[in-house]
């Protein structure tokens, strides 16, 4: 098959449990003219082994990369760089997708398209809100993600191949947390349009050893990631956008994490250490908005204790 259409990336590792599943769901889709390119970082329990043994029988084609452990970010660096799509889709390696994932997507005009993530817990299953829209400018999109009016993931995104390759955007090695973002971001910046489609297609798995790892106070690292969009947006003209991450985009995401800590029990005197360390209470001073949101901020930092003890005992109300 000479003419592919789209590219699938699906970074592996040590995701035996849950890989033929994940490859099974991307074999079986109801489109034509697409490859599978599975990057295996390293994994030591038999993942490539079942990778091979999924794709062996397959008529898509497909590559499969072993590489020594070396991140998510190289692993999807690598396939980018063979990738031969006119578009690009991303699949982790512990989800799946539905038959119509990519047929769905794909369009062959557009810059940009998306649909919807589920999120699986177990038997549980989220609804995702669907999008107003049919259509929306990438700047726009990217203004309502700064503002927090929307929410997305990178990998329900299907991204035009040319935009990445001649841009050369890449997922930056040795980050830690937010490195998904930080790419999405970017490839948008250099679109013009992002067509919509509410159907549901992209199935997020959650386990409980993964909610484990993304407590960790890794997860303010993400003002990293947005400092440095900032630093971009900058770069490229458009001042606009590197104020909202000052204004809105960072202080939402420090005050988030914040609760979530106290949420899942982390000691207070803890959380507050690590903000100190980072600067992130100034960081949060910088909070333009919503005047419910500025009072909320505001509260926090002219006592932090007290705000702390009333948060928890509100939320042990509604627990």
């Amino acid at each position: 098959m000479d003419n592919i259409k789209v590219s699938v990336i699906v970074p592996v590792f040590n995701a035996g449990e849950y890989i033929g599943k994940t490859i099974d769901s991307i074999i079986n889709q109801d489109f034509d003219s697409y490859e599978i390119i599975v990057v295996d970082d390293g994994s030591t329990d038999g993942s490539l082994e079942i990778i091979k043994k999924t794709l062996e029988n397959s008529q898509i084609p497909n590559r499969i990369i072993h590489q020594k452990n070396s991140g998510v970010s190289v692993a999807r660096n690598n396939a980018i760089d063979v990738s031969k799509g006119e578009y690009i889709v991303f699949v982790d390696a512990d989800d799946y997708i539905t038959s119509n994932h990519i047929s769905t997507l794909y369009n062959g005009k557009s810059d940009f398209s998306l649909t919807l993530v589920v999120k699986k817990d177990g038997e549980k299953l989220t609804d995702p809100k669907p999008y107003t829209q049919k259509s929306i400018k990438t700047e726009d999109f990217i203004k309502m993600e700064l503002n927090m009016q929307i929410v997305f993931n990178f990998f329900q995104i299907m991204y035009r191949a040319s935009i990445i390759k001649e841009n050369n955007i890449r997922f930056t090695p040795g980050i830690v947390y937010g490195e998904d973002i930080e790419f999405a971001h970017k490839a948008l910046s250099y679109g013009d349009e992002i067509i919509i489609n509410n159907e549901k297609t992209y199935y997020y798995v959650q386990h409980p050893e993964s909610a484990i790892k993304t407590t960790e106070y890794k997860r303010f690292k993400i003002v990293e990631i947005f400092e440095g969009l900032a630093d971009f947006y900058n770069k490229n003209n458009k001042p606009e956008l590197a104020n909202l991450i000052t204004t809105s985009r960072i202080p939402k995401a420090i005050f988030g994490n914040m609760n979530f800590f106290f949420h899942n029990g982390y000691d207070f005197n803890e959380v507050m250490s690590n903000m100190k360390e980072q600067d992130l209470l100034t960081k949060l001073s910088k909070y333009e908005g919503d005047s419910k949101f500025k009072l909320k901020i505001r509260l926090f930092l002219l006592n932090p204790k007290i705000y702390y003890k009333m948060w928890m005992k509100l939320k042990n109300s509604i627990d």
